[in-house]
């Protein structure tokens, strides 16, 4: 029987859910389809998701065509009514083994998750062979109603995994090979609040660890800037298998767009953030969201962000052109003109590009643990890719000798 293909689009943790979704229609007998797991954060991203279903459709006329994630909950009567749609399933019936054992022609809803503990379910393998690097899923849903996000109307409201269950998965992790282990959640460093006794992400961080000295390497996604608790910090300070890489969502430099958007930090707490950072972990290095084009954004305001990039020497920066969604208050604000939004967007990466490309050069002649994360390419503890000899495996120490194609080229210290 083939497996059934499985088309991600979005955050990290639609990467981690879509490998719950393969395993969970494999353990089902699904056999011949395709699941598209959609994405909501913005207008691209599901015309995006469109395209890929009919596409789909066409490659695979037999197949059946399952749609999901987070567009997919919002309006599933959008893609219900494509013709090439078999099933629509919302984020909490994806994970369901069950949602893919009997497969209507309607959508298949469950109500939104209220609080309590998420669940930890098992994704760290894909296509039936082990990862070095994966993501483990601590927190869902989001408790904030920042002005240009539908994501928490998609997810719910935050919900943290209880540290036994998320020890329990880790350790079955490596014991099937993972060396790195990435925790990752809509809203990272929420974890905890609605838990007894409410532990911060770095409490659990540094349990994890000391209760795993098995585990080599742990890495954090997405921070929000005004979240991160002084056990964390610590953390950083003090623990190297804790990875040198801050990836902050800062989303605007401009303390005005900021205040628009509902953000919670400012433009100094921001470039704060990254000064304690370094002066914690010199050899950290630093990545942000960025949205370009936000409403009432001017000349000024997007040169502020545009600065922060240089300043604050991101060089994994992520760019999201602003796209209104439907419902949320930013919509109804005074839109840039898409030129412009796209003018900005490019201007964005390229600074992004050039802060990587100094990033990079900074580090030719140093050495550090690279992690193989498959034949030929490895991932620094900073998050560079590293080009490795083919024949490496492991976690293996490398003289950083040059740079070809944005990536490091490493040869064995």
């Amino acid at each position: 029987m083939p497996a059934p293909e499985i088309i991600t689009f979005g955050c990290r943790l639609n990467a981690f859910e879509s490998e719950i979704i393969r395993r969970a229609a494999g353990e089902a007998g699904l056999g011949d389809a395709v699941i598209v797991n959609t994405c909501a954060v913005t207008a691209e991203a599901e015309r995006q998701a469109r395209q890929a279903i009919r596409r789909a459709r066409r490659e695979h006329p037999a197949a059946r065509i399952i749609v999901t994630g987070c567009a997919a909950t919002l309006a599933p009567e959008l893609y219900a009514t494509m013709p090439e749609v078999d099933q629509v399933l919302d984020n909490q019936a994806k994970l369901r083994v069950e949602s893919y054992r009997t497969l209507p022609l309607t959508p298949t809803l469950s109500p939104q998750a209220g609080r309590g503990s998420a669940p930890a379910p098992k994704a760290w393998e894909g296509e039936g062979q082990p990862r070095a690097r994966a993501y483990l899923q601590v927190q869902q849903g989001c408790d904030h109603r920042c002005t240009f996000c539908i994501i928490p109307y998609a997810r719910g409201p935050s919900r943290s995994v209880p540290a036994e269950a998320i020890i329990a998965q880790a350790r079955d992790m490596v014991a099937g090979g993972v060396r790195e282990i990435v925790l990752t959640g809509v809203d990272l460093t929420a974890y905890g609040v609605d838990l007894p006794g409410r532990p911060s992400l770095g409490t659990l961080a540094r349990r994890l660890l000391g209760e795993m000295p098995e585990l080599p390497r742990l890495r954090l996604s997405s921070l929000d800037p005004s979240e991160i608790d002084e056990a964390l910090w610590a953390l950083f300070a003090d623990e190297p298998r804790l990875m040198p890489h801050l990836h902050l969502s800062l989303q605007a430099g401009d303390d005005l767009v900021l205040k628009r958007m509902k953000r919670r930090h400012s433009r100094a707490q921001a470039i704060d953030t990254v000064r304690r950072a370094r002066a914690l972990r010199p050899e950290i290095a630093v990545g942000a969201d960025l949205i370009a084009g936000f409403p009432t954004e001017d000349a000024a305001m997007f040169r502020n962000s545009l600065d922060l990039v240089a300043e604050c020497r991101i060089a994994f920066l992520h760019v999201f052109p602003y796209s209104p969604r439907p419902g949320t208050p930013a919509a109804r604000m005074p839109a840039v003109a898409p030129e412009i939004v796209r003018e900005r967007a490019a201007l964005l990466r390229a600074a992004g590009a050039a802060a990587l490309g100094a990033e990079l050069r900074s580090r030719v002649g140093t050495v550090g643990d690279v992690l193989i994360e498959r034949p030929g390419l490895g991932r620094a503890g900073f998050y560079a890719a590293v080009d490795c000899p083919p024949d490496i495996v492991g976690i293996q120490s490398m003289r950083f000798t040059g740079i070809a194609g944005g990536k490091l080229v490493g040869a064995p210290a």
